[in-house]
């Protein structure tokens, strides 16, 4: 199916989308768009991107825009992606607020994984926290893994990945975490249930308001940023301080930066901030 997209088509999606979901969608983004309006279009009955805007713009219950953000959303992931981020935790962060003399030396631990997409970063976190953790099964670890695509979040909170994406976990890690499917399931690894169980996935908008019953003591928010503007960046930015306990940290990606963001985190190291 050939799909044109006007310039007022363009200008219409765009300012929809800013204001559902806070990506930014400049003018290089028109052909990204055109390719993911295609295969939205593709699935259904409309005849043209115009036609389908009107029905967009029709819906009361917010149910009709979830497929377009499922699309439109990017998941770029990878297990234990941006490494160094994992030795930080584990290294630096579990002994400073999980240690026996810290914080959170004997109570429970709360981390945001914050556009999870498909859940590799999740049950990254979680490995990482269970090897640095002293007597990790006595830990009451909860992790919750959000993100705003329900379509990845159905394959996060099934733990189920093709073998290729598994290869680059380290040996011990994957043999300690990871169950290597036979017969039919030949060539996947499932996450095993120690660690899946302490994940909760769950959707959510960036754009709307938090509500979560206890702070935080690590949020990952990594390479999610890079898609919105100077201004929903600093919102999302303070709001996740006011989410955060304190001491907290706040992980972004490494190609990201608060430069020109006002905030009130303490600068750490590259991508890496305290509260």
């Amino acid at each position: 199916m050939q799909v044109e997209l006007t310039e007022r088509d363009f200008r219409n999606f765009s300012e929809l989308i800013y204001e559902k979901c806070g990506i930014n969608l400049h003018q290089g983004k028109r052909e990204l768009l055109k390719a993911r309006l295609s295969k939205v279009l593709r699935k259904s009955s409309f005849d043209s991107v115009t036609e389908y805007y009107h029905y967009l713009m029709k819906d009361t219950s917010g149910d009709a825009f979830i497929p377009l953000l499922d699309v439109i959303s990017t998941n770029l992931t990878a297990f234990l992606r941006e490494p160094r981020h994992f030795d930080f935790l584990g290294d630096t962060v579990v002994p400073e607020l999980f240690g026996g003399s810290g914080q959170n030396g004997s109570g429970d631990i709360q981390v945001w994984c914050a556009g999870c997409s498909s859940g590799e970063e999740a049950y990254s976190i979680a490995m990482t926290l269970l090897e640095a953790l002293p007597q990790p099964r006595h830990r009451d670890l909860h992790i919750l893994a959000t993100d705003i695509s329900t379509r990845m979040l159905r394959t996060a909170d099934r733990g189920v990945y093709d073998a290729s994406r598994v290869e680059k976990v380290p040996y011990p890690l994957r043999r300690q975490y990871f169950q290597k499917g036979i017969n039919r399931w030949s060539g996947y690894y499932r996450v095993k249930p120690p660690v899946r169980e302490r994940i909760r996935f769950q959707r959510l908008n960036f754009i709307e308001p938090f509500s979560f019953p206890r702070p935080f003591d690590v949020v990952f928010c990594r390479n999610v940023m890079i898609y919105f503007d100077k201004t929903t960046q600093e919102d999302l930015v303070n709001r996740f301080y006011q989410v955060l306990k304190s001491p907290g940290y706040l992980f972004i990606g490494h190609s990201e930066s608060l430069t020109g963001v006002r905030h009130r985190f303490r600068y750490v190291r590259p991508s890496v901030y305290r509260k």
